[in-house]
């Protein structure tokens, strides 16, 4: 599994940086945004260090695939009204001009009554 030593992602991941973890097991880690935009407010993240979408290749789809059907699961215990009355958001920055800003692989999951800061 890749790490860098220089990325935030890594360091929250390796527990050298404190986080509030939702989830964790060999492959992904979850855990709440610092700066939530609504009342539920989490990121998802690969263990390995993947820079973004554009990084990703078909050995990735099986991670990619467990990533997106665990993102529901979570939400829901994380307090999202189930579908389609509740819902909520997966949003996936890619590059400078996606608006990523950390350049480590991540999911924002957004969700709960609205109006939200942002979004």
């Amino acid at each position: 599994m890749s790490y860098d030593p220089d990325c935030i992602f890594c360091k929250i991941i390796a527990g050298q940086i404190p986080s509030r973890k939702v989830y964790e097991d060999d492959e992904l880690y979850a855990f709440h945004d610092i700066h939530p935009w609504a009342p539920v407010h989490f990121l998802l993240v690969p263990k390995a260090h993947i820079p973004s979408m554009a990084q990703l290749t078909p050995e990735h789809e099986r991670l990619m695939g467990r990533l997106m059907v665990l993102a529901p699961r979570l939400a829901l215990e994380q307090g999202c009204l189930p579908y389609p009355e509740g819902g909520f958001r997966i949003v996936c920055n890619t590059g400078a001009h996606g608006g990523q800003e950390v350049h480590h692989l991540h999911v924002h999951v957004i969700g709960g009554p609205r109006p939200w800061r942002k979004g």
